[in-house]
């Protein structure tokens, strides 16, 4: 992986700063869990007043937000059962919630998960939910364009810390589907 590193002085493989992961995600790191070799998962510790993309790429620099990337947990329903998804997209998108991410899960209605559901149901925090340790039973919805990256900066689970990893590998995470058009460019980013 040929990420930015030097952009990056503290960046580390993700496997030696445990203690900066939350538990799901340290236990993913640390079994190669959905096939990511330890070493293929680099941390940058980060402030957490800066954790939010926009602070992010303001701090470390504009080129950042083509290869940076949000993971959101979206809440369903069809009929009585409740179906949780987690959608991972450029952060220069946004994901297309009633469109693509909810004709792809059957679902009658979707949205943005609560705060609380979020967090009580990956163990992460919120502004740090990533793709990585996720409950193997949620469906992952990647944005094909996610994939397309060749090194890709998304949230450590933490919102002190960044993780690095391949878009190749995150498509390969467990329950990934990956879609096209699931991220639809923000206007304010074009």
């Amino acid at each position: 992986m040929r990420a930015p590193i030097g952009s990056f002085e503290n960046a580390s493989p993700a496997v030696d700063r445990q203690d900066l992961l939350t538990a799901p995600v340290a236990e993913a790191v640390r079994t190669g869990w959905g096939g990511i070799a330890p070493d293929q998962v680099l941390h940058v510790d980060t402030d957490p007043e800066i954790a939010d993309t926009a602070a992010f790429v303001a701090h470390h620099g504009a080129d950042l937000l083509d290869h940076s990337a949000n993971c959101v947990v979206l809440s369903g329903k069809r009929g009585a059962d409740v179906t949780l998804a987690a959608c991972l997209v450029l952060s220069h998108s946004r994901v297309d919630v009633n469109g693509v991410a909810r004709k792809h899960l059957g679902l009658r209605k979707a949205r943005f998960a609560s705060m609380d559901t979020a967090v009580g149901e990956t163990g992460m925090e919120y502004g740090g939910i990533t793709p990585i340790g996720l409950p193997a039973a949620w469906p992952l919805l990647i944005d094909s364009a996610v994939v397309d990256e060749e090194w890709v900066l998304i949230g450590s689970g933490s919102r002190r810390g960044k993780l690095i990893v391949t878009g190749k590998a995150l498509g390969a995470l467990p329950g990934a589907v990956i879609l096209d058009g699931l991220g639809v460019r923000a206007p304010e980013a074009s």
